[in-house]
């Protein structure tokens, strides 16, 4: 019997809840709670018609420490999904470490004030997670999280060394819309218009937001796209954990048309997170952005096409070079076919099924606070592999 409470009711909450829904042998009690009830309500009645799984919901504030205190006590789950925003980490951590709950996420912290993504906030729960004897996973989506996962199977089957690792994420696919983001806008848009960062040498090299691109030739007929060096929060742990790392580098495809709008959007001053004063309110501009913006939910029947995200690692195996690309391909019409969502959620909503099931069915095991990579990536591979991620792998 296990018992898990997702929090989050977006796009890749949706697709976890489906997806564990279809395992009920270890999801036997799935809980969905967000701040709109309406939202999960809408999720769990998917999940019924799909799956015959019932999914009860509720009403959250996920800043809210108390509030979610009493949720959680009122459900006593195994375990703690958080796959609301960002910016909610640390108050479901402490209201995990206040109940004595296992902890997961997607995406570390950021404070709201600031387009920082670094994982220095959760990585001081260590000591307090450990003296509970709770584990916290961080990171299980795509990126990070499978891409984590992909440079520990690449360190455990094919190299002493890597010495470099390319992460890159494209999104063949399309939307028809001027301009939309397929997961929160807020959180894309401060994700993209920050300074791009990767690691050399052992030091961290900044340049200007998008100032650096590539054109790289997808397998599968996907093809050549243009892609942009940015910061990716991946990068910060597997800098630390993966032997012989000389050079790490996060790379996300984006089309002219999109760039464009952006840069306009940025120009007028659209994207800013700093408050302005508005009919007598403080109002961040990014916030009326992402009100107006299409709701990324609303992309699933309307997009076409393929994601492709994976981690090009050269090194050395036996004193030998080595060149490996392992990556997945996924695709938009198969996912929303599947589950109601398309490919930028399905690709982050599975990972977090499987982060789930590794912790519930104790494959992944520990005290104190987890990236991805320290654990076995073997069982993680399996499943995904079987449950609608395959994965392929490529000397190059």
């Amino acid at each position: 019997m296990s018992k898990v409470l997702i929090i989050g009711a977006g796009g890749v909450g949706s697709v976890a809840v489906h997806k564990c829904a279809q395992i009920p042998e270890i999801f036997t009690e799935i809980h969905l709670a967000s701040r709109t009830k309406a939202k999960c309500d809408a999720i769990a009645e998917s999940v019924k018609t799909r799956t015959g799984i019932t999914v009860p919901t509720y009403q959250v504030d996920a800043d809210n420490v108390p509030e979610t205190v009493e949720l959680i006590k009122k459900i006593k789950p195994d375990l703690l999904v958080n796959l609301a925003l960002p910016y909610q980490d640390l108050t479901l951590m402490d209201a995990c470490l206040e109940t004595g709950v296992n902890y997961m996420d997607t995406a570390n912290y950021e404070p709201l004030d600031e387009a920082k993504f670094e994982y220095k906030w959760q990585w001081a729960y260590q000591e307090r997670f450990k003296e509970a004897g709770l584990m916290a996973l961080l990171g299980s989506g795509f990126d990070p999280g499978v891409t984590n996962v992909f440079a520990a199977h690449a360190m455990k089957h094919h190299f002493d060394e890597i010495h470099e690792l390319d992460i890159i994420d494209c999104n063949a696919g399309d939307h028809g819309q001027a301009f939309a983001t397929n997961f929160n806008p807020e959180i894309n848009i401060r994700e993209i218009t920050q300074r791009g960062r990767y690691w050399e040498r052992g030091e961290w090299v900044e340049t200007d937001p998008l100032a650096w691109s590539m054109d790289y030739d997808f397998p599968e007929d996907i093809g050549e796209k243009k892609c942009y060096l940015m910061y990716h929060e991946e990068l910060e742990s597997l800098a630390l954990h993966i032997k012989g790392l000389k050079r790490a580098r996060f790379w996300m495809t984006f089309s002219e048309k999109y760039l464009t709008h952006l840069k306009v959007l940025e120009n007028i001053g659209m994207t800013s997170i700093e408050p302005i004063e508005y009919n007598g309110q403080m109002i961040q501009p990014i916030k009326f952005l992402t009100a107006v913006l299409p709701e990324p939910g609303s992309l699933g029947p309307l997009t076409k096409g393929r994601t492709c995200i994976g981690n090009v690692m050269k090194g050395i195996k036996n004193g030998k070079e080595k060149k490996l690309y392992v990556y997945n391909i996924c695709s938009h019409e198969a996912a929303y076919k599947e589950v109601g969502s398309q490919a930028i959620s399905y690709t982050t909503g599975v990972p977090a099924m499987i982060g789930a099931m590794m912790m519930l069915t104790g494959k992944w095991t520990g005290k104190g606070v987890f990236n991805m990579e320290q654990l076995d990536p073997d069982p993680f591979m399996e499943a995904l592999n079987k449950h609608g991620l395959p994965w392929k792998e490529v000397e190059l």
